[in-house]
């Protein structure tokens, strides 16, 4: 979340940030600035209220050294009603900041200045392509159908023991799934990316520490009997590794990558856009996850790109790079850029990644700070990005290498899957 100082500092500058959201914020960031008023105020007299407090015990302790005990009496009457205040003071006050918090739940964050103005994803600003789109025989098919003709992956068997939206991989189909995972893992690690294995279950802290609570509540599965949540990505659970760690400058950036199954609600979704692989309720996606010194989080940013753009080279996969409007940013993104692989079969772009700079807005909701060499202490940058999200690069490999003899292997996964083709 954005810090109050920030909003009280640059009120005018968050409320014209918020707007290329399309988003009026004003009453907001003036209830958020009137109750950080109110809250300094009510800390000072707490504080001033207990200063007096332990002003008086050490006069009732002069006092009675000096036998004046009717002197202390009439103090210690007096020290008991300033504790009371104290107390309902205190109460006050914590009840002020959990209502501050809550406006700034509200509160999305600030765009960065590249974010360009626009209302859906068609205002998204495409910034690079590449990769030859392949011709197709006569006759190509979308990867559902693929998968049924070649029976690598059940849709009806995944709906038979869960429901829609969970599919089962098959054969060649789970082999091809693994060389995948397998596949990003490593040139993850390769990049300087350490490998974590996550619990797939979060708790509510580790929700809201990475902007998941309460704004996507709806799209998470929750686990009522005891208040936990499956992971919508590798993201939470990653990044929820350094909650209230004070991290040396000097430590930084630490990069971390990990495989996970992803489960989202994705409710309201429907039609021939959402067929097959396109959009599912469990996935499987390799995540890289960044803490940088705030110096460096944009540098690291392209650099994240690249790597991703090296990934679908080696990939051989034509794909675009869309820098996201105002209007499709996510809640706690700063600046994100989406990577899209194009179906040929579909003739569409897929998205099969994002990457993102959250700046400060997630460290200061996980208190994650920095301590430079000079002693200074901040919150660091936190970044994320897919590298990559399985089923719509599966989508893109399994419509983009079909012939007429089957389904073709990229050159670079072939060491992983032990064959080169599914026919």
């Amino acid at each position: 979340m954005l810090q109050v100082s920030f909003i009280r500092e640059h009120k005018d500058q968050v409320i014209k940030a918020m707007a290329k959201r399309n988003l009026d914020v004003t009453t907001l960031v003036n209830d958020v600035i009137a109750y950080d008023e109110e809250r300094r105020s009510l800390q000072t007299q707490l504080d001033n209220t207990l200063s007096e407090s332990n002003k008086l015990s050490k006069e009732i302790g002069l006092l009675f050294k000096n036998g004046e005990q009717q002197k202390a009496n009439l103090l210690k009457e007096k020290t008991g009603q300033l504790k009371e205040a104290s107390k309902e003071l205190n109460e006050k006050l914590n009840a002020k900041n959990e209502a501050l918090t809550e406006l700034l739940y509200q509160i999305p964050n600030a765009p960065h200045t590249s974010v360009p103005e626009g209302n859906t994803d068609e205002d998204n600003e495409e910034i690079f392509r590449e990769g030859d789109v392949p011709v197709l025989a006569e006759g190509a098919l979308p990867h559902w159908e693929l998968a049924k003709k070649y029976d690598i992956i059940d849709f009806d068997l995944g709906s038979k023991i869960t429901g829609a939206g969970f599919p089962v991989y098959k054969g060649k189909g789970a082999r091809l799934q693994r060389a995948l995972i397998s596949y990003f893992l490593d040139k993850n690690t390769a990049a300087g990316y350490q490998e974590y294995q996550v619990p797939h279950l979060v708790n509510e802290a580790s929700g809201f520490g990475t902007g998941q609570l309460p704004d996507k509540e709806g799209q998470m599965y929750h686990v009522t009997g005891d208040d936990l949540y499956l992971i919508p990505t590798a993201e939470v659970p990653v990044t929820n590794i350094f909650r209230d760690e004070m991290l040396s400058s000097e430590a930084l950036p630490i990069c971390c990558t990990g495989y996970t199954p992803c489960f989202r609600r994705e409710a309201g979704s429907y039609g021939a856009h959402v067929r097959g692989l396109n959009r599912l309720h469990q996935f499987d996606k390799v995540e890289i996850v960044r803490i940088e010194h705030p110096d460096n989080s944009y540098k690291a940013l392209d650099g994240m790109v690249e790597h991703i753009q090296g990934i679908l080279k080696e990939l051989k996969l034509p794909y675009r790079i869309l820098r996201l409007c105002g209007g499709d940013l996510g809640f706690a993104a700063a600046l994100t850029f989406d990577f899209e692989v194009f179906s040929t079969a579909q003739d569409r772009w897929l998205e099969i990644s994002s990457v993102s700079n959250f700046e400060s807005f997630q460290s200061n909701r996980l208190k994650l700070r920095i301590k430079d060499k000079d002693g200074k202490k901040q919150l660091a940058h936190t970044l994320n990005g897919s590298s990559l999200a399985l089923p719509r690069v599966l989508a893109g490999i399994l419509e983009n290498y079909q012939t007429p003899e089957g389904i073709r292997v990229p050159e670079v996964l072939i060491p992983y899957t032990g064959f080169d083709i599914i026919d």
